[in-house]
């Protein structure tokens, strides 16, 4: 896969005194990629281009120090260490990666018990039922097949409610894939709804519980989650509002403190093309065939 080897070439080229090191002088962000399919249109379900971009944006934000792995899960849990937050771009429906073994799942379950921001985007939040209390823990809430719904729509969010993560962004209108009818903790208790989209009333804070696509989550035990269920296409990186959210969201899970006007997220078209990962189109079946 283009690009990954060098991904993980990043990972690995520092020792881990020298992780330990920028550890001690920096804010470090973990954000993991899901494998990127070779086979699809280009810019969909991008999750290298999308963690790229969020690499650059953070490190607008000073003392911010992202590290970037690819392919759902670190070849070393060492990546993890002294990390402030995770971000996991990534499929779901039990795709996700660190459902795979046990034993991460147990550490994953270790870095939010020790007050690790937790961040999950798009198809992250869907888990399956065998998987989905303990997550909820996590994130506050999360998407459940048997009862949450999705889709495509056009939807224009226009106003946001007060809140650190808001702080500075925009109304956008964009058509994009959303996860909606998430299944929230008892009583949302410590949620704070941020972002509505709903086929029904296609626009922005329609004040109901089952169009909510972005949240944020302050765990009981301590610790901040944050998760935004649109970015289905990598163009809608290009719209100042959204980014503004989603950078906002990942430095607010990592105790940063936002300013007024928003963190700085800055990017342009030719960089965000060039981040994006080529990609072989499906064979078109001919009529009849």
């Amino acid at each position: 896969m283009v690009g990954v080897v060098h991904w993980i070439g990043q990972v690995h080229a520092q020792s881990d005194s020298a992780q330990a090191d920028l550890a001690l002088k920096k804010t470090k962000i973990v954000l993991i990629a899901g494998e990127t399919a070779l086979v699809d249109v280009v810019g969909h379900h991008d999750y290298l281009a999308g963690c790229a971009c969020l690499d650059v944006m953070l490190q607008q934000t000073q003392n911010v120090a992202p590290v970037k792995v690819s392919e759902g899960w670190p070849a070393d849990d060492a990546v993890f260490k002294d990390a402030k937050s995770i971000v996991f771009y990534t499929d779901g429906g039990g795709k996700q990666a660190f459902l795979e073994k046990p034993s991460r799942m147990t550490m994953l379950q270790s870095l939010v018990d020790s007050g690790v921001g937790i961040v999950m985007i798009h198809q992250a939040v869907d888990f399956p039922d065998t998987a989905a209390e303990q997550a909820k823990s996590w994130l506050g809430g999360v998407y459940e097949k048997s009862h949450s719904g999705r889709g495509h729509w056009d939807s224009n969010h226009v106003d946001f409610p007060k809140h650190p993560i808001t702080r500075g962004v925009t109304p956008w209108k964009i058509n994009d894939g959303w996860l909606n009818a998430i299944q929230f903790v008892d009583g949302m208790k410590g949620v704070t709804p941020l972002v509505w989209s709903g086929k029904e009333y296609a626009g922005s804070r329609a004040g109901l519980d089952k169009d909510i696509v972005a949240w944020s989550y302050e765990r009981p035990k301590g610790g901040r989650s944050f998760s935004f269920t649109g970015l289905d296409a990598h163009s809608a990186w290009s719209l100042p509002g959204m980014r503004q959210l989603v950078v906002n969201g990942v430095l607010w899970t990592a105790g940063i403190e936002i300013p007024e006007t928003g963190a700085v997220n800055e990017i342009d078209e030719t960089q965000l093309t060039a981040m994006q990962t080529p990609r072989t189109q499906k064979p078109v079946k001919s009529k009849g065939k």
